[in-house]
């Protein structure tokens, strides 16, 4: 009799124990991030595995870290698909479980990581942060390194202070990223102004009088539009660049980064806005930049902010998302607790 019931059951168990989400190939995959920008690329395998090689654009919440699903409903949209991998298929599988119970739309990547890298497809090791301007359009922003980022929009590319050797850090260019369409260079110093970098990415250039002076050739000079501090530049329709002050206030530090000399930027596209504050204290002309959906500020002194600084000016300027960058050996690690209501996210961007 528990022999008939069991043969009974076990079709019953088999029905109710069956995934909703589908298996995707690499080929499928890759279709659905290039047809739908407004898609969420989740990465669950451990952070170590993350920074070692993922596919660009991906999130990482770590499916064997306690809180998952809190990070989850912290982290992903629920009106918006996401595309989930791990490894080999079975930690996004478990994952992809979980998720749906949520109330998310789940595709997983048949064999993952594996199977995405055997196929020879886009792999970088960059943090990438993924949000949508206000049009739906996905912008992609790669941490490349110190005050390095790259972003990716509507099949433009746009690099920000980018350096090819920092310390024993080096970003291949060439090979890593498509030729830049515009180029936002800050100030002179070299971690922020390489002219190698510049002649390997091409572009447009917009920067300060000094740093074009000091870009070599004619035809790189040709390129630079020079933007003074409260000037603004449309690049094209829809992309606008305000160059803000970026100087120290500190008496005994004044020479890093004199008044007027440097430039900071309001990059808008398409009416999501960036504020990418160059080498800055917090100054007074920070209660003029508002309405800013993302914003990077530095925290190393003697050179730019202390901690303290650093939360003042998040606290005057009150972005929606705040990613602190340059900040060598500072430690800012409590800056999250001291700015409830601000999506502070920490990453590699010493």
């Amino acid at each position: 009799m528990k022999k008939l019931s069991l043969i009974v059951l076990l079709p019953l168990l088999s029905l109710f124990s069956c995934k909703g989400y589908k298996d995707l190939s690499v080929e499928e995959f890759q279709k659905r991030l290039d047809e739908d920008g407004t898609v969420q690329l989740l990465d669950v395998r451990t952070p170590q595995e993350f920074v070692e090689g993922h596919i660009p654009g991906a999130i990482n919440i770590d499916w064997l870290a306690d809180g998952f699903v809190e990070a989850a409903k912290a982290t992903l949209d629920p009106e918006r698909e996401v595309l989930i991998y791990c490894r080999r298929g079975r930690r996004s599988a478990e994952a992809a479980d979980t998720l749906e119970t949520l109330g998310f739309k789940i595709h997983n990547l048949k064999d993952g990581f594996n199977a995405w890298k055997n196929a020879h497809m886009p792999i970088t090791t960059f943090e990438t942060e993924r949000f949508r301007a206000p049009g739906g359009a996905t912008i992609e922003i790669s941490l490349i390194k110190h005050a390095s980022l790259a972003i990716s929009y509507k099949g433009l590319s746009i690099q920000i202070d980018p350096v090819v050797t920092l310390g024993n850090n080096t970003t291949d260019y060439a090979a890593w990223f498509p030729e830049a369409d515009y180029v936002l260079v800050t100030h002179e110093h070299g971690d922020h102004f390489d002219k190698e970098a510049l002649g390997i990415l091409g572009g447009q250039v917009v920067t300060n009088a000094n740093c074009a002076k000091m870009m070599g050739s004619a035809k790189m000079k040709s390129k630079a539009k020079v933007l003074a501090n409260g000037q603004s530049v449309e690049l094209q329709e829809g992309i606008r660049v305000e160059a803000v002050p970026a100087y120290n206030t500190t008496p005994e530090h004044l020479q890093f980064h004199p008044k007027g000399r440097d430039n900071g930027y309001i990059l808008s596209l398409d009416g999501f806005r960036i504020y990418i504050a160059g080498d800055t204290e917090d100054i007074p002309e920070m209660a003029d930049i508002k309405d800013i959906d993302l914003a990077f500020l530095p925290c190393n002194q003697p050179y730019t902010m202390t901690v303290e600084q650093l939360v003042h000016a998040a606290q005057v300027i009150k972005p929606r998302v705040l990613i602190p960058y340059h900040f060598g050996q500072t430690d800012v690690s409590g800056i999250p607790e001291a700015l409830p209501g601000i999506d502070v996210r920490l990453r590699q961007m010493q």
